[in-house]
């Protein structure tokens, strides 16, 4: 049974940081590329940032020089590291794992909320 548990979302201050978990199980974690993708309100769902099986990785515009994600194979994990939150980061941000970068997500986790305060 594949399973994708994000966590580490919450609550933070314009500028500050937060730390995003996926645990992963029931998949060849270290085959995969991961993802995290978010969705505001009333908004579609967008990618903010992929790493494939061998750690190359990608961001939109909106985030690349902020967020970096990473892996380690090892805890079956991915994280996605958060800084200098601005509240039109706000949204439920959702873990995702795919064949490889050019395929849609397979599995998706639950989403965590995050939200930034002005």
């Amino acid at each position: 049974q594949v399973q994708l548990v994000e966590s580490g979302g919450g609550l933070v201050q314009a500028g500050g940081s937060l730390r995003l978990s996926c645990a992963a199980s029931g998949f060849t974690f270290s085959s995969y590329a991961m993802s995290w993708f978010r969705q505001a309100p009333g908004k579609q769902r967008e990618l903010v940032a992929l790493i494939t099986s061998s750690g190359t990785t990608g961001y939109a515009d909106s985030v690349r020089g902020r967020f970096t994600i990473s892996r380690d194979n090892a805890k079956n994990t991915v994280y996605l590291q958060m800084n200098s939150l601005k509240p039109e980061d706000t949204a439920v941000y959702y873990c995702g794992a795919r064949p490889s970068a050019s395929n849609p997500n397979d599995y998706w986790g639950q989403g965590t909320q995050v939200t930034v305060s002005s």
